[in-house]
């Protein structure tokens, strides 16, 4: 079956909603032809990424944690911080990313994201 593409315009959007709405469609949740243990047909655009609605605080947010192991390894990053290191696009795989069922699945499904500024 040839994959279909939903877009997805996030502009005044919050990170949130627009972040819920693409894993649903991900996962498949959406098609009437819904299987659990199956990748749907279809490829999640998400454009304007970066006119998305985000409030000062949630610019400060904890974003990102990171622990090497070691004591005092915790590292952390803002949400600020990661858009200005990576871009709106890390900041939407991360947060879709983290929705979806972490399977076997999980890989294919997140390459059918595609992320525009």
């Amino acid at each position: 079956m040839p994959i279909t593409p939903h877009k997805i315009d996030a502009k005044g959007k919050s990170l949130g909603r627009v972040a819920t709405e693409a894993a649903s469609v991900l996962m498949g949740k959406t098609s009437p032809a819904f299987q659990k243990h199956v990748v749907a047909d279809v490829q999640v655009i998400i454009e304007n990424a970066s006119k998305i609605a985000l409030t000062p605080n949630k610019l400060k947010e904890v974003h990102v944690k990171l622990f090497s192991g070691y004591p005092g390894g915790l590292k952390e990053r803002t949400l600020a911080q990661t858009i200005e290191k990576r871009g709106y696009g890390e900041m939407f795989m991360r947060t879709v990313g983290r929705m979806i069922p972490r399977n076997r699945l999980h890989k294919e499904r997140m390459k059918r994201l595609v992320i525009t500024d």
